[in-house]
C-alpha cells in the first residue's frame, strides 16, 4: 500500500517518536508499505512520521544512488544498503562534518547543504527482532542521521542557517498549505 507523505507543517514531523514493542503490529508488512511508498516517491530514505506514524521506525535504500555511476564513482557505502531500522539509537557520530545537499519527501523542491559527521555506530532492530550494532559512514551515515532526525521530531532545515530559513519561510508555508507540485500522494495539515 502506498501512503501518501506528510508534507512539512504537520505537527506529527515535529514529535519524538516512541519506541514498538515486539510483535506490537506487523513490521514486515509495515516496512513493505513503506518501501513501497519511497520507491513511489523516488526517495531513498522514509521514516514512519512521514506517513504519519509517531514511531520509531525508518526504511532506507541507497543501492538506487549507485545506479549509472562508473565503477570507480560508485559509493562503496551503498553496495547492498537497503535496510530496515526499528527502535534505532546512535550511539556514537564521530569523523569531519561534511557537507552535502539535502532534500526531504516531506518538503519536496527545497534542499540545503547541511554538514553532518562522516561515521555513526548504531544500535537498532530488524525485521525479526534481532538487536544488531553497525558502523556507516558516507553517504550511508547521512541517510540514516537524516532519517533518524525524523523519529527526534527533527528536519533537515533545522540545520540550515539562519539567512536560508527566512527566505524559504514562504515556500515552507506554500508547502504545508499543499501549493507545491509534486509527483506523488501527500498530506497536508492545513488543508484539513
Amino acid at each position: 500500500m502506498i501512503y501518501p507523505i506528510v508534507a512539512y507543517g504537520d505537527p506529527v514531523l515535529r514529535k519524538v517518536t516512541r519506541a514498538l514493542e515486539k510483535d506490537e503490529l506487523d513490521l514486515k508488512k509495515l516496512a513493505d508499505d513503506m518501501f513501497e511508498t519511497m520507491y513511489d516517491a523516488s526517495g531513498v530514505g522514509l521514516a514512519a512520521p512521514q506517513i504519519g506514524l509517531g514511531i520509531q521506525v525508518f526504511v532506507v535504500d541507497g543501492t538506487a544512488m549507485n545506479e549509472g555511476e562508473k565503477e570507480e564513482d560508485k559509493e562503496p557505502s551503498l553496495e547492498g544498503f537497503k535496510k530496515v531500522f526499528i527502535n534505532p539509537e546512535i550511539l556514537e557520530e564521530d569523523g569531519e562534518e561534511w557537507g552535502f545537499e539535502e532534500g526531504c519527501l516531506s518538503i519536496p523542491g527545497i534542499r540545503g547543504e547541511v554538514f553532518r559527521p562522516e561515521r555513526l555506530k548504531i544500535k537498532y532492530r530488524d525485521l525479526d527482532w534481532n538487536e544488531l550494532v553497525e558502523t556507516y559512514d558516507g553517504t550511508a551515515a547521512r541517510i540514516i542521521q537524516h532519517e533518524y532526525d525524523h523519529l527526534q521530531g527533527k528536519l533537515f532545515t533545522d540545520y540550515l542557517p539562519t539567512l536560508k530559513k527566512q527566505l524559504l519561510k514562504r515556500k515552507l508555508s506554500d508547502i504545508s498549505k499543499g501549493i507545491v507540485d509534486v509527483d506523488y500522494r501527500m498530506k497536508f495539515f492545513a488543508r484539513k
